[in-house]
Protein backbone atom coordinates (compact mmCIF):
# COMPACT_ATOMS: atom_id res chain seq x y z
CA UNK A 1 0.00 0.00 0.00
CA UNK A 2 1.54 3.33 -1.06
CA UNK A 3 1.57 6.52 0.98
CA UNK A 4 -1.56 8.04 -0.58
CA UNK A 5 -3.53 4.82 -0.03
CA UNK A 6 -2.44 4.73 3.62
CA UNK A 7 -3.31 8.40 3.95
CA UNK A 8 -6.85 7.69 2.72
CA UNK A 9 -7.16 4.72 5.09
CA UNK A 10 -5.96 6.34 8.30
CA UNK A 11 -6.40 10.14 8.01
CA UNK A 12 -9.73 11.92 7.99
CA UNK A 13 -10.30 12.78 4.29
CA UNK A 14 -11.03 16.50 4.57
CA UNK A 15 -8.22 17.64 2.26
CA UNK A 16 -8.06 17.34 -1.50
CA UNK A 17 -4.59 15.80 -1.82
CA UNK A 18 -2.41 16.26 -4.87
CA UNK A 19 -1.43 12.90 -6.40
CA UNK A 20 2.22 13.28 -5.41
CA UNK A 21 4.42 11.66 -2.78
CA UNK A 22 7.03 14.24 -1.77
CA UNK A 23 10.25 12.88 -0.31
CA UNK A 24 12.36 16.05 -0.20
CA UNK A 25 11.92 19.82 -0.20
CA UNK A 26 14.64 22.39 -0.79
CA UNK A 27 14.17 26.07 -1.58
CA UNK A 28 11.30 26.19 -4.07
CA UNK A 29 11.74 22.60 -5.28
CA UNK A 30 9.71 19.58 -4.16
CA UNK A 31 11.02 16.17 -5.20
CA UNK A 32 8.73 13.15 -5.48
CA UNK A 33 9.51 9.46 -4.98
CA UNK A 34 10.33 9.11 -8.70
CA UNK A 35 12.91 11.87 -8.55
CA UNK A 36 10.80 14.46 -10.40
CA UNK A 37 11.39 18.02 -9.27
CA UNK A 38 8.40 20.37 -8.99
CA UNK A 39 8.54 24.15 -8.77
CA UNK A 40 6.44 25.01 -5.73
CA UNK A 41 4.18 28.08 -5.98
CA UNK A 42 2.19 27.00 -2.91
CA UNK A 43 5.06 27.61 -0.44
CA UNK A 44 3.03 25.60 2.08
CA UNK A 45 0.24 28.18 1.54
CA UNK A 46 2.53 31.15 2.25
CA UNK A 47 4.35 29.36 5.09
CA UNK A 48 7.81 28.95 3.58
CA UNK A 49 8.70 32.63 3.33
CA UNK A 50 12.39 31.81 2.91
CA UNK A 51 11.79 28.58 1.01
CA UNK A 52 11.84 25.00 2.22
CA UNK A 53 14.57 24.06 4.70
CA UNK A 54 16.23 27.47 4.78
CA UNK A 55 19.68 26.96 6.29
CA UNK A 56 19.52 29.93 8.68
CA UNK A 57 16.19 28.73 10.02
CA UNK A 58 17.48 25.17 10.38
CA UNK A 59 20.58 26.37 12.22
CA UNK A 60 18.49 28.40 14.66
CA UNK A 61 16.39 25.29 15.31
CA UNK A 62 19.51 23.14 15.85
CA UNK A 63 20.86 25.59 18.43
CA UNK A 64 17.52 25.73 20.26
CA UNK A 65 17.16 21.94 20.28
CA UNK A 66 20.44 21.70 22.18
CA UNK A 67 18.80 23.60 25.06
CA UNK A 68 15.14 22.55 25.21
CA UNK A 69 12.08 22.00 23.02
CA UNK A 70 9.36 22.95 25.47
CA UNK A 71 9.17 24.35 28.99
CA UNK A 72 5.59 25.66 29.44
CA UNK A 73 4.53 29.25 29.88
CA UNK A 74 5.53 29.22 33.54
CA UNK A 75 9.00 30.05 32.21
CA UNK A 76 10.33 32.81 29.97
CA UNK A 77 12.01 31.47 26.82
CA UNK A 78 14.85 33.52 25.25
CA UNK A 79 13.75 32.73 21.68
CA UNK A 80 10.18 33.91 22.38
CA UNK A 81 11.46 37.15 23.92
CA UNK A 82 13.79 37.71 20.97
CA UNK A 83 10.98 37.22 18.45
CA UNK A 84 8.54 39.39 20.40
CA UNK A 85 11.14 42.16 20.61
CA UNK A 86 11.68 42.05 16.84
CA UNK A 87 7.94 42.27 16.21
CA UNK A 88 7.37 45.13 18.64
CA UNK A 89 10.34 47.15 17.42
CA UNK A 90 9.18 46.88 13.82
CA UNK A 91 5.42 47.43 14.17
CA UNK A 92 2.76 49.54 15.90
CA UNK A 93 2.58 46.99 18.73
CA UNK A 94 3.75 47.22 22.32
CA UNK A 95 3.02 43.60 23.34
CA UNK A 96 2.78 40.16 21.69
CA UNK A 97 0.83 37.02 22.54
CA UNK A 98 1.98 33.80 20.86
CA UNK A 99 -0.40 31.07 19.64
CA UNK A 100 -0.04 27.97 17.47
CA UNK A 101 -1.83 29.14 14.33
CA UNK A 102 -3.60 31.99 12.64
CA UNK A 103 -7.00 30.72 13.69
CA UNK A 104 -5.93 30.60 17.34
CA UNK A 105 -4.45 34.08 17.10
CA UNK A 106 -7.75 35.31 15.63
CA UNK A 107 -9.69 33.68 18.47
CA UNK A 108 -7.50 35.59 20.92
CA UNK A 109 -8.14 38.80 18.99
CA UNK A 110 -11.89 38.14 19.07
CA UNK A 111 -11.78 37.68 22.86
CA UNK A 112 -9.66 40.82 23.20
CA UNK A 113 -12.23 42.91 21.32
CA UNK A 114 -15.22 41.45 23.18
CA UNK A 115 -13.66 42.19 26.56
CA UNK A 116 -12.63 45.66 25.43
CA UNK A 117 -16.22 46.38 24.40
CA UNK A 118 -17.74 44.94 27.59
CA UNK A 119 -15.38 47.09 29.67
CA UNK A 120 -17.11 50.09 28.09
CA UNK A 121 -20.68 48.79 28.02
CA UNK A 122 -22.21 45.33 28.42
CA UNK A 123 -23.90 45.44 24.99
CA UNK A 124 -20.80 46.58 23.08
CA UNK A 125 -19.99 43.11 21.73
CA UNK A 126 -20.88 43.21 18.02
CA UNK A 127 -18.46 42.70 15.14
CA UNK A 128 -18.25 43.72 11.52
CA UNK A 129 -16.28 41.49 9.16
CA UNK A 130 -15.89 41.31 5.40
CA UNK A 131 -17.64 39.11 2.87
CA UNK A 132 -15.24 36.63 1.25
CA UNK A 133 -12.83 37.15 4.15
CA UNK A 134 -11.19 34.14 5.79
CA UNK A 135 -10.06 33.97 9.42
CA UNK A 136 -9.72 30.27 10.22
CA UNK A 137 -11.59 27.05 10.98
CA UNK A 138 -12.15 27.33 14.73
CA UNK A 139 -15.68 28.27 15.72
CA UNK A 140 -15.27 31.97 16.38
CA UNK A 141 -12.91 32.50 13.45
CA UNK A 142 -15.22 30.49 11.19
CA UNK A 143 -18.14 32.76 12.06
CA UNK A 144 -16.07 35.84 11.29
CA UNK A 145 -15.18 34.28 7.93
CA UNK A 146 -17.24 35.91 5.21
CA UNK A 147 -18.07 32.89 3.02
CA UNK A 148 -21.36 31.23 4.11
CA UNK A 149 -20.27 27.81 2.82
CA UNK A 150 -17.66 27.61 5.60
CA UNK A 151 -20.30 28.29 8.28
CA UNK A 152 -23.61 26.78 7.17
CA UNK A 153 -22.81 23.07 7.74
CA UNK A 154 -22.39 23.78 11.47
CA UNK A 155 -25.76 25.28 12.26
CA UNK A 156 -26.73 28.54 13.84
CA UNK A 157 -24.16 31.29 13.53
CA UNK A 158 -22.77 33.36 16.37
CA UNK A 159 -24.91 36.41 17.02
CA UNK A 160 -23.72 39.94 16.51
CA UNK A 161 -21.54 39.51 13.40
CA UNK A 162 -22.40 41.54 10.29
CA UNK A 163 -20.60 40.97 7.00
CA UNK A 164 -20.13 43.73 4.42
CA UNK A 165 -18.41 43.76 1.03
CA UNK A 166 -14.83 44.91 0.93
CA UNK A 167 -14.62 48.50 -0.36
CA UNK A 168 -18.35 49.12 0.21
CA UNK A 169 -17.93 52.32 2.20
CA UNK A 170 -21.66 52.94 2.60
CA UNK A 171 -22.28 49.34 3.69
CA UNK A 172 -19.50 49.59 6.25
CA UNK A 173 -20.84 52.83 7.72
CA UNK A 174 -24.36 51.44 8.02
CA UNK A 175 -23.10 48.29 9.80
CA UNK A 176 -21.16 50.05 12.57
CA UNK A 177 -22.79 51.57 15.64
CA UNK A 178 -22.19 52.23 19.34
CA UNK A 179 -22.46 48.51 20.15
CA UNK A 180 -19.73 47.47 17.69
CA UNK A 181 -16.56 46.44 19.49
CA UNK A 182 -14.39 45.42 16.55
CA UNK A 183 -13.98 45.26 12.79
CA UNK A 184 -12.12 42.21 11.40
CA UNK A 185 -10.48 42.55 8.00
CA UNK A 186 -7.77 41.41 5.62
CA UNK A 187 -6.08 44.12 3.56
CA UNK A 188 -5.84 41.61 0.71
CA UNK A 189 -8.32 38.72 0.87
CA UNK A 190 -6.49 35.44 0.32
CA UNK A 191 -9.33 32.91 0.10
CA UNK A 192 -11.60 35.58 -1.37
CA UNK A 193 -9.75 35.72 -4.68
CA UNK A 194 -7.02 38.27 -3.86
CA UNK A 195 -9.36 41.26 -3.48
CA UNK A 196 -7.47 44.33 -2.24
CA UNK A 197 -8.73 47.02 0.12
CA UNK A 198 -9.02 50.49 -1.39
CA UNK A 199 -7.74 53.65 0.28
CA UNK A 200 -11.23 55.13 0.70
CA UNK A 201 -12.35 52.03 2.62
CA UNK A 202 -9.30 52.18 4.87
CA UNK A 203 -9.97 55.86 5.58
CA UNK A 204 -13.56 55.03 6.54
CA UNK A 205 -12.31 52.32 8.90
CA UNK A 206 -10.18 54.89 10.69
CA UNK A 207 -13.06 57.39 10.89
CA UNK A 208 -15.52 54.84 12.27
CA UNK A 209 -12.98 53.57 14.78
CA UNK A 210 -12.58 57.08 16.16
CA UNK A 211 -16.29 57.91 16.06
CA UNK A 212 -17.60 54.77 17.76
CA UNK A 213 -14.51 53.62 19.71
CA UNK A 214 -14.27 50.45 17.62
CA UNK A 215 -11.12 48.31 17.49
CA UNK A 216 -9.55 47.76 14.07
CA UNK A 217 -8.50 44.11 13.93
CA UNK A 218 -6.18 43.20 11.06
CA UNK A 219 -5.75 39.59 9.98
CA UNK A 220 -2.29 39.56 8.39
CA UNK A 221 -1.84 35.81 8.71
CA UNK A 222 -1.14 35.52 4.98
CA UNK A 223 -0.26 39.10 3.99
CA UNK A 224 2.35 39.80 6.65
CA UNK A 225 6.16 39.57 6.60
CA UNK A 226 6.89 41.16 3.20
CA UNK A 227 4.59 38.79 1.32
CA UNK A 228 2.98 41.88 -0.29
CA UNK A 229 6.10 44.04 -0.54
CA UNK A 230 5.96 45.77 2.86
CA UNK A 231 6.53 44.19 6.26
CA UNK A 232 2.77 44.34 6.87
CA UNK A 233 0.14 44.89 4.20
CA UNK A 234 -1.70 47.60 6.15
CA UNK A 235 1.37 49.82 5.73
CA UNK A 236 0.30 50.27 2.09
CA UNK A 237 -2.75 52.22 3.30
CA UNK A 238 -3.55 55.11 5.67
CA UNK A 239 -4.49 52.47 8.24
CA UNK A 240 -3.11 51.50 11.65
CA UNK A 241 -4.85 48.65 13.48
CA UNK A 242 -5.23 48.30 17.23
CA UNK A 243 -4.42 44.60 17.03
CA UNK A 244 -3.08 42.30 14.31
CA UNK A 245 -2.58 38.58 13.82
CA UNK A 246 0.32 36.81 12.12
CA UNK A 247 1.05 33.15 11.40
CA UNK A 248 1.93 31.10 8.28
CA UNK A 249 5.39 32.45 7.37
CA UNK A 250 6.15 33.51 10.93
CA UNK A 251 7.40 30.12 12.14
CA UNK A 252 9.72 29.26 9.24
CA UNK A 253 7.75 26.06 8.63
CA UNK A 254 6.76 25.33 12.24
CA UNK A 255 3.31 26.08 13.72
CA UNK A 256 3.38 29.58 15.17
CA UNK A 257 0.86 32.40 15.38
CA UNK A 258 0.98 35.79 17.06
CA UNK A 259 -1.39 38.49 18.25
CA UNK A 260 0.22 41.92 18.23
CA UNK A 261 -1.40 44.50 20.54
CA UNK A 262 -1.13 48.28 20.58
CA UNK A 263 -0.75 50.27 23.80
CA UNK A 264 -4.50 51.04 23.65
CA UNK A 265 -5.39 47.39 24.24
CA UNK A 266 -2.33 45.83 25.84
CA UNK A 267 -3.94 45.83 29.31
CA UNK A 268 -7.33 44.35 28.29
CA UNK A 269 -6.48 40.65 28.69
CA UNK A 270 -5.30 39.84 32.20
CA UNK A 271 -3.83 36.66 33.76
CA UNK A 272 -6.42 33.88 33.46
CA UNK A 273 -8.29 35.48 30.53
CA UNK A 274 -6.45 33.51 27.87
CA UNK A 275 -3.59 31.09 27.40
CA UNK A 276 -2.03 28.32 25.33
CA UNK A 277 0.00 25.26 26.31
CA UNK A 278 2.16 25.30 23.19
CA UNK A 279 1.84 28.98 22.22
CA UNK A 280 5.30 30.54 22.09
CA UNK A 281 7.00 27.16 21.74
CA UNK A 282 10.76 27.84 22.02
CA UNK A 283 11.68 25.88 18.88
CA UNK A 284 9.05 27.60 16.73
CA UNK A 285 10.05 31.01 18.12
CA UNK A 286 13.73 30.32 17.37
CA UNK A 287 12.77 29.58 13.77
CA UNK A 288 10.58 32.70 13.73
CA UNK A 289 13.36 34.92 15.02
CA UNK A 290 15.65 33.62 12.26
CA UNK A 291 12.99 34.48 9.66
CA UNK A 292 12.54 38.01 11.03
CA UNK A 293 16.26 38.66 11.26
CA UNK A 294 16.67 37.68 7.61
CA UNK A 295 13.77 39.63 6.13
CA UNK A 296 14.58 42.75 8.15
CA UNK A 297 18.00 43.02 6.51
CA UNK A 298 18.11 46.07 4.23
CA UNK A 299 19.93 44.16 1.47
CA UNK A 300 17.29 41.41 1.53
CA UNK A 301 14.50 43.99 1.16
CA UNK A 302 16.24 45.84 -1.67
CA UNK A 303 16.73 42.63 -3.66
CA UNK A 304 13.17 41.54 -2.93
CA UNK A 305 11.71 44.78 -4.30
CA UNK A 306 13.63 44.39 -7.56
CA UNK A 307 12.41 40.80 -7.94
CA UNK A 308 8.80 41.65 -7.09
CA UNK A 309 8.78 44.52 -9.59
CA UNK A 310 10.18 42.21 -12.26
CA UNK A 311 7.61 39.52 -11.45
CA UNK A 312 4.71 41.96 -11.81
CA UNK A 313 6.17 43.36 -15.03
CA UNK A 314 6.39 39.88 -16.52
CA UNK A 315 2.86 39.02 -15.37
CA UNK A 316 1.50 42.14 -17.05
CA UNK A 317 3.36 41.26 -20.24
CA UNK A 318 1.85 37.75 -20.09
CA UNK A 319 -1.61 39.23 -19.66
CA UNK A 320 -1.04 41.52 -22.65
CA UNK A 321 -0.24 38.49 -24.80
CA UNK A 322 -3.16 36.40 -23.47
CA UNK A 323 -5.93 38.83 -22.42
CA UNK A 324 -8.61 36.30 -23.36
CA UNK A 325 -7.34 34.00 -20.57
CA UNK A 326 -5.81 36.31 -17.93
CA UNK A 327 -8.68 38.69 -17.31
CA UNK A 328 -7.23 40.42 -14.26
CA UNK A 329 -4.11 40.51 -12.08
CA UNK A 330 -4.80 41.04 -8.38
CA UNK A 331 -2.75 41.38 -5.24
CA UNK A 332 0.76 42.65 -4.58
CA UNK A 333 4.31 41.43 -4.28
CA UNK A 334 4.44 37.64 -4.05
CA UNK A 335 0.77 37.31 -3.15
CA UNK A 336 -0.77 37.53 -6.60
CA UNK A 337 -3.93 36.18 -8.18
CA UNK A 338 -4.58 35.65 -11.87
CA UNK A 339 -8.30 35.71 -12.72
CA UNK A 340 -8.56 33.10 -15.46
CA UNK A 341 -12.21 32.07 -15.19
CA UNK A 342 -13.07 28.57 -16.38
CA UNK A 343 -9.46 27.92 -17.39
CA UNK A 344 -8.23 27.64 -13.77
CA UNK A 345 -8.50 23.86 -13.33
CA UNK A 346 -7.10 23.11 -16.78
CA UNK A 347 -4.13 25.43 -16.27
CA UNK A 348 -3.39 23.89 -12.86
CA UNK A 349 -3.51 20.35 -14.30
CA UNK A 350 -1.35 21.25 -17.28
CA UNK A 351 1.12 23.03 -15.00
CA UNK A 352 1.45 19.94 -12.81
CA UNK A 353 2.22 17.83 -15.89
CA UNK A 354 5.08 20.27 -16.50
CA UNK A 355 6.19 20.07 -12.85
CA UNK A 356 4.86 23.46 -11.78
CA UNK A 357 2.54 23.47 -8.75
CA UNK A 358 -0.20 26.12 -8.74
CA UNK A 359 -3.09 26.66 -6.36
CA UNK A 360 -6.61 28.00 -6.99
CA UNK A 361 -8.59 30.34 -4.75
CA UNK A 362 -12.02 31.85 -5.16
CA UNK A 363 -12.84 29.17 -7.73
CA UNK A 364 -11.34 30.93 -10.75
CA UNK A 365 -8.14 32.60 -9.51
CA UNK A 366 -4.65 31.12 -9.76
CA UNK A 367 -2.96 32.07 -6.48
CA UNK A 368 0.79 32.61 -6.80
CA UNK A 369 2.71 32.41 -3.51
CA UNK A 370 6.38 31.88 -4.35
CA UNK A 371 9.03 32.04 -1.64
CA UNK A 372 10.51 35.49 -1.10
CA UNK A 373 13.84 33.87 -2.00
CA UNK A 374 12.70 33.04 -5.55
CA UNK A 375 15.61 33.46 -7.96
CA UNK A 376 15.57 34.52 -11.61
CA UNK A 377 15.96 30.95 -12.89
CA UNK A 378 12.85 29.88 -10.95
CA UNK A 379 10.92 32.90 -12.16
CA UNK A 380 12.00 32.16 -15.74
CA UNK A 381 10.88 28.54 -15.39
CA UNK A 382 7.44 29.68 -14.17
CA UNK A 383 6.91 32.00 -17.14
CA UNK A 384 8.23 29.42 -19.61
CA UNK A 385 5.65 26.89 -18.42
CA UNK A 386 2.83 29.45 -18.33
CA UNK A 387 3.67 30.65 -21.84
CA UNK A 388 3.55 27.09 -23.13
CA UNK A 389 0.22 26.33 -21.45
CA UNK A 390 -1.46 29.56 -22.55
CA UNK A 391 -0.27 29.22 -26.14
CA UNK A 392 -1.76 25.71 -26.27
CA UNK A 393 -4.98 26.99 -24.67
CA UNK A 394 -5.25 29.68 -27.36
CA UNK A 395 -4.86 27.14 -30.15
CA UNK A 396 -7.33 24.61 -28.73
CA UNK A 397 -9.81 27.33 -27.80
CA UNK A 398 -9.75 28.70 -31.31
CA UNK A 399 -8.68 32.17 -30.22
CA UNK A 400 -5.94 32.50 -32.80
Amino acid sequence: MNLLDQDRKYILPIYKRLPLEIVKAEGMILTDQEGKEYLDFYSGIAVHTLGHRNEKVLEAMRVQMESFLHLSNYFAAPSAVTLAKLLVENSFASKVFFANSGAEANEAMLKLARKYGRNIRKDKVKFVALEKGFHGRTYGAMNLTGTPAYREPFGEALEGITHVRINDVDGLRSAVDQNTCGIFFEVIQGEGGLREMEESFAEELMKLSEEFDVLLLADEVQTGLFRTGTLFAHEILPLTPHAMTLAKGLGGGLPLGALLLSEKVEHVLRPGDHGSTFGGNPLACAAGAAVLEEILEKEFQEKLKVKMDLFLEKLKALQTRYPEVIKEIRGRGYMVGLEVGEASEIIREEAMKRQLLLNITGGTVLRLLPALTMEKKEMDRFFLVMEEILSIWRKTDGSE
